[in-house]
């Protein structure tokens, strides 16, 4: 298991963009984009972005706006 805390900044809300990244994952089409803004945003993989994103593993909002999530390495490269 690995954890990822995407941190936020003055003009950067990361859990609003993280909700707004699930929402629009919704949308078959844009689903690939969606993950895509969350991995390249703060520099994860791809298969952990996929696993926020489609809501396959939950999050928690820190008290200083970041937002964490752990997953299962087993799905991640090496």
């Amino acid at each position: 298991m690995k954890t990822y805390t995407l941190g936020s900044t003055s003009l950067f809300c990361a859990p609003g963009i993280v909700r707004w990244a699930i929402n629009g994952a919704q949308f078959r089409k844009d689903r690939k984009k969606m993950i895509f803004v969350i991995s390249g945003g703060w520099g994860i993989p791809i298969e952990a972005a996929t696993q926020l994103v489609l809501k396959e593993v939950p999050y928690i909002v820190t008290k200083d706006e970041a937002v964490q999530f752990t997953v299962n390495t087993e799905s991640l490269p090496t």
